[in-house]
Order: structure tokens, then sequence, then C-alpha cells
């Protein structure tokens, strides 16, 4: 079972590609096997062209049918998801997503940009046939900072969101008891009781 992690920022680092590297580092932690695809990678000619037989396009379509779950991420332009995400999932089939969890992501300039999830991206998921969409999970420049070494910090508060989110897929989509293979969900720091 494989949970493939969309990336739809046109840009190589991205606080949206944050989000993804630590929504996989939590489905990782729980030993679920994790592809990832990165729409700026494929050919821009094909996309915008809407070559459906080139190599890269069957590839992507291929990662997405094999997939038993999606969390896709996306920068928030204009209160709308991201061209290079829109060209993508253009190209899927009809049913790409029947049977599928979708977690999708977003983040944005300012906390304005939130409802372009629902309103923007949500209905194209559910337009191709998504088995249930995850409430989303958006973040703003302010809770995914810029280190000075060049990575990113994904902040607390997004961070027990990830963590919900991935419990939530990972309980639903996978069948799987948050608890796998000797380990123990995570447990927030508030919720540590001690007895002496």
């Amino acid at each position: 079972m494989t949970v493939l992690l969309v990336a739809g920022s046109p840009s190589e680092k991205s606080r949206s590609a944050a989000l993804l590297d630590a929504v996989q580092q939590r489905l990782q932690w729980r030993g679920v096997h994790v592809e990832r695809l990165h729409i700026r990678d494929l050919s821009p000619q094909a996309l915008l062209l809407a070559d459906f037989n080139h190599p890269s396009v069957l590839r992507a379509i291929k990662q997405v049918a094999e997939a038993r779950a999606i969390v896709v991420a996306t920068p928030v332009y204009k209160a709308a998801y991201s061209g290079v995400l829109k060209v993508f999932l253009d190209l899927l089939p009809q049913t790409a997503l029947k049977d599928k969890h979708v977690l999708p992501l977003a983040t944005g300039g300012s906390p304005h940009h939130m409802l372009a999830l629902d309103y923007a991206l949500r209905p194209v998921l559910q337009s191709l046939s998504a088995r249930h969409i995850l409430p989303g999970i958006y973040a703003t420049d302010a809770q995914v900072t810029v280190l000075p070494e060049g990575g990113y910090h994904v902040h607390e508060d997004i961070a027990t969101r990830l963590d919900e989110g991935v419990n939530t897929l990972v309980a639903e989509a996978l069948k799987q008891n948050p608890a796998v293979a000797g380990r123990f969900a995570p447990v927030h720091f508030s919720q540590v009781r001690c007895s002496v």
C-alpha cells in the first residue's frame, strides 16, 4: 500500500513541499511506503499540450492509479491552487481518484487564501471521484518559515494538524491503528502524565 505525495509547486523548494516533507516523515515513521510525484519534473510541453501519451505523463498517471491514498500540496496563487497542479489534474482520467482518500495541503501568503482549499481544489478532487477528501490543512508563510540554512520550519500549530491529518489518513485509508509495528502514536507534551 502506497501513499503518493503530489508536489504541485512550480518551484523545487517551497513551503508546500516542506509540508509534504513533514507528511512523508510521519508516514515513514509508521512504516507506510511513500512515493513522490513532482509535477514540475514532468514534461512542460506534454502538460500544456495535454499529451496523454508522453512517457512522463503516463508514468505519473500510473503512480496515481497504483496509490492507495494521495496527499496533494500546492501553493495558493490569486485565490486558487497552482496552474502546474491544474494542468496535471486535467490530464487525469475522470475516475483517477476512485476509492482513494485524499489529504489536501496548501500554503499561502495570508489566511485570506485559506478557502482556496474548499472552493477551488476540493471540487476538482471530488470530480475525479475521490472516495473521501480529508479536511485540508492550510499554512501561511508565517507558519512555515525559512531557516537560515535554506530549509523550512513547520510551526507547532501546523505540525499538530499534520499529525491529525496523517493519523486520519493512516486509520481510514490504510486501515491501520496509529500504533503500528510496536510504535506508539505521537503524544503531545501537554498530555504526558507523571506519577511519583
